[in-house]
Order: structure tokens, then C-alpha cells, then sequence
């Protein structure tokens, strides 16, 4: 119910209008991943997935933000089905990405913006190293880069309420992890299948 609520107020004030232009809608198991400008960038990349697939597909968000009042954490499970992620943890032993390794261990497809945080670019900065070892632990699941025209001036960092522009939600090609390839190599080759669709 909170999650039909939410995807209609998104689309309502920044349309979120899908284009697949390297890729069509499917059941096939992905890990979108995305630049982050917005707090919207969430809930517009979620909506402008199909439904049918949408069910199946988990946001990654902080536990840090997202888990800091009820409200928050009540809307981030209810209403785009997330998956937590410690950005700091306390016990450095644990494996921070257990719980991403978890869903798509159940064939779950996620969403993720490997900046880490949002930035103040509508081009995405340099990618932290959790999508590399998902693609590594995981080299059957399509990598589907995704770009998320406009947002960043419809609610930019610092900001608490949206500006009502259109958004566009692009979808590139996907790609997967060569195995020759770097950590660095594969990041940057992954930022720029990002930043070639801006």
C-alpha cells in the first residue's frame, strides 16, 4: 500500500519516465546501479521498474540514514522494500555486504548507488568497491548501469523538499566483471557506462 502511495507521489512530481536503451524490462536477475544526486533517486529508480519485476527487486540503503527514526525505517522496508547496509560499522570483522550477498543469493535482483553517498554532480564520482565484489561473488547476474536524468536539481543535497521537474531514468547496456580486470579497471569502466548516458 505505502509503496503504490509513494511510486504515484514520484511519478506525480518528476514523472521518473523509464527509457531502456541497452536493455529491455525482464525477469533476468540484475543489480541496477546508478548515480546519486537526490534523496528522490531512490524511489524514482524503484518506480520506473516494472511491477512485476519491481516485487522482486531490493533497494540497497543506509542503515545510518534510513534506520535513524521509525518513520524512515518504516517507509525504507514498506516502501521500497530495502536492504540495509552498515557504511559504519562498528564490528570491522563483519561483512558488510552479507546482506546484499543474501538476496541475490535467493535469485532477489538489487538496486545500488555505488558512490556510497550523494553528490553534488549530476555525473557520478568515483565508485567505492561493494559493486566489484558483487559482481564478483555473483558473475551471473546482469549489471545494468542506470542514469537518473535531472534529479539533482529537483531535490540536490541539503535540500528538504522536491522542485516538481521531469526525471528520466535511462538504461544502459548491461555488463559483466572481466575476470583480467582490476578492481579500479572495472569501477571506472562501470562509472563511465553510467556517464556516457548524461
Amino acid at each position: 500500500m505505502i509503496s503504490t502511495v509513494l511510486i504515484s507521489v514520484v511519478r506525480f512530481l518528476v514523472g521518473a519516465y523509464p527509457r531502456w536503451q541497452g536493455c529491455q524490462p525482464a525477469a533476468t536477475q540484475r543489480i541496477y546501479f546508478a548515480n546519486h544526486t537526490s534523496h528522490v533517486d531512490t524511489l524514482a529508480l524503484f518506480s520506473a521498474i516494472p511491477d512485476e519485476f519491481r516485487r522482486t527487486t531490493r533497494v540497497v540503503a543506509a542503515r545510518d540514514y534510513w534506520c535513524g527514526s521509525p518513520v524512515k525505517q518504516y517507509v525504507a522496508e514498506k516502501g521500497f522494500n530495502a536492504v540495509f547496509i552498515d557504511r559504519k560499522r562498528e564490528d570491522k570483522t563483519c561483512d558488510p555486504l552479507l546482506p546484499l550477498c543474501e538476496v541475490l543469493a535467493k535469485g532477489e535482483s538489487l538496486i545500488i548507488f555505488p558512490e556510497g553517498t550523494r553528490g553534488q554532480d549530476d555525473k557520478p564520482g568515483p565508485f567505492k568497491g561493494g559493486l566489484f565484489h558483487l559482481a564478483s561473488r555473483f558473475p551471473k547476474v546482469e549489471l545494468v548501469p542506470v542514469y537518473l536524468d535531472n534529479l539533482n536539481r529537483i531535490m540536490p543535497k541539503g535540500t528538504k523538499f522536491p522542485v516538481p521537474l521531469i526525471c528520466t531514468v535511462h538504461f544502459g547496456e548491461p555488463m559483466q566483471r572481466d575476470d583480467d580486470e582490476t578492481k579500479e579497471q572495472f569501477l571506472e569502466r562501470a562509472r563511465q557506462a553510467v556517464e556516457k548516458m548524461a
